[in-house]
């Protein structure tokens, strides 16, 4: 009984720290001639962390995917795979309004007269708002579901994509679009676009078949710029789609922010050379920080990921280059200063490992377990530049 009072104690608490972070905002548009009502989410750091830019997200159908968004959002966020993201969700289930906000023109698939004034108050009005009111990084995702999917893609087929992430879950496309999404993605020539979309049998036969075509068009493409993922559900139904698809969604469309997973390690590093691997990883960080605004430390699981390229290739030549690259992400680590002494000390030039093993030392808070390890590599430089380090010679015997 205690074990229980304690986990809804917990839930609770939980619950209320989250509520906390979102408002629901009444918005007097002048495009659509009427109030609309959003929900917005921002995470707990932003009222701590005063420089600092988020990630934008715009959710339609809030009632139905809002509160799933931003709870996957946090998750991915704590575990450090995805950045915090500021997160508006427009509702459009009172009266029905998704119905005329998505409505199209069945001759073209394009937005009717009701239909362009959505998708004008979405890129006029209210990302302007938001980005007045809010520090919104340069990196937008927005995502719906059935006929609010459909609608995303609009904001795509732009000479200049409002959006640099679409989140299409079971899209209710028009008759046109898939063709219009694969001619669009031909001429991607600028920043990234990431564009996930789901299906399932369980929709219903002329949605089913327009999205699997769709996929076939868009998967056939080996366009650089356009990162795309489809899944295809079984033996689920809609309502749990949108459960399966969000998390999927944000792994695959933060999959840069993460830590370097085996995968991106077999694809994209294992076959380079070190001042490949070195700029692979500096790239990374410099490009999470403009898209996303997180001015991110660089975490050792990554540096440790490409170490061995530094240390096995080229005889560690490139030592320096490491160190001095990990120095210019995160002046505060003690690792940059290892690697270049190490560098120094590899060739004998035991002045200059000393001097960066001190100041590496140095950076060492009070205590750090690592302290000790770290002093011995000056202790033993400086019996080396002495004349008195003798290497130890295993014992054949």
């Amino acid at each position: 009984m205690k074990k229980l009072i304690v986990s809804l104690l917990i839930l609770s608490l939980s619950y209320n720290v989250y509520s906390q972070n979102i408002k629901t905002k009444k918005f007097s548009s002048e495009i659509l001639q009427n109030d609309r009502y959003l929900k917005i989410y921002v995470p707990p750091s932003y009222a701590t962390e005063e420089t600092k830019m988020y990630p934008l997200t715009i959710v339609l159908d809030a009632e139905f995917i809002f509160d799933v968004y931003v709870g996957n959002s946090i998750l991915f966020a704590n575990k450090d795979k995805a950045p915090e993201q500021i997160i508006v969700g427009i509702n459009q289930n009172h009266y029905g309004e998704r119905y005329q906000d998505c409505s199209i023109n069945e001759q073209n698939s394009m937005p009717t007269a009701e239909g362009d004034a959505f998708y004008q108050f979405i890129k006029l009005e209210l990302i302007s708002f938001l980005e007045e009111n809010y520090r919104i990084s340069p990196f937008k995702t927005i995502i719906g579901n059935t006929l609010t999917a459909n609608f995303t893609n609009y904001f795509l087929i732009e000479q200049f994509p409002s959006f640099n992430a679409f989140i299409n879950i079971n899209p209710y496309f028009g008759l046109d679009i898939p063709l219009v999404l694969n001619e669009k993605v031909k001429t991607l020539k600028d920043e990234n676009i990431y564009y996930y979309l789901s299906n399932g049998d369980y929709n219903p036969d002329k949605y089913e078949t327009l999205i699997d075509d769709a996929n076939s068009l868009l998967d056939s493409l080996n366009i650089e710029k356009f990162k795309y993922k489809y899944e295809k559900f079984k033996n689920t139904t809609k309502t749990a789609s949108i459960g399966k698809s969000i998390p999927d969604a944000l792994a695959f469309i933060f999959e840069m922010y993460s830590t370097i997973s085996k995968e991106e390690f077999d694809q994209n590093i294992k076959d380079l050379s070190p001042a490949d691997a070195i700029a692979y990883l500096e790239n990374k960080y410099v490009e999470i920080e403009y898209l996303f605004g997180s001015n991110l430390k660089i975490r050792e699981k990554d540096i440790f990921a490409i170490e061995s390229i530094v240390l096995d290739k080229e005889n560690g030549d490139y030592l320096k280059n490491f160190g001095e690259m990990i120095n210019k992400l995160e002046k505060e680590s003690a690792i940059g200063d290892y690697y270049i002494g190490r560098y120094y000390e590899t060739g004998k030039k035991y002045k200059l490992a000393l001097k960066y093993y001190k100041s590496g030392y140095m950076k060492l808070a009070e205590g750090d377990p690592n302290s000790d390890g770290y002093y011995k590599n000056i202790e033993r430089v400086l019996q080396k530049r002495d004349g008195a380090y003798i290497e130890e010679i295993p014992n054949e015997n």
